[in-house]
């Protein structure tokens, strides 16, 4: 995977806004967004616009990274 930061004008701690990843395959198709916020985890797939792609919370993530859920 190819991940690239659209945006560098962040501070370190994340704001509403949050930043957004460019993920691409290894042959360098564009494969979506990943929007990581403070609040949330938003997945855009394909061209989708922020605000409609898929969302988690944070509980969620490290839920399913610890394997409880």
């Amino acid at each position: 995977m190819k991940i690239e930061v659209k945006d560098l004008s962040v501070d370190m701690d994340l704001k509403n806004t949050g930043i957004t990843l460019d993920v691409r395959d290894n042959g360098g198709k564009f494969l979506g967004d990943l929007r990581i916020g403070k609040a949330t985890l938003e997945w855009c797939a394909g061209k989708t616009r922020a605000g409609n792609g898929v969302k988690r919370g944070w509980d969620d993530l490290i839920n399913w990274f610890e394997n409880k859920s």
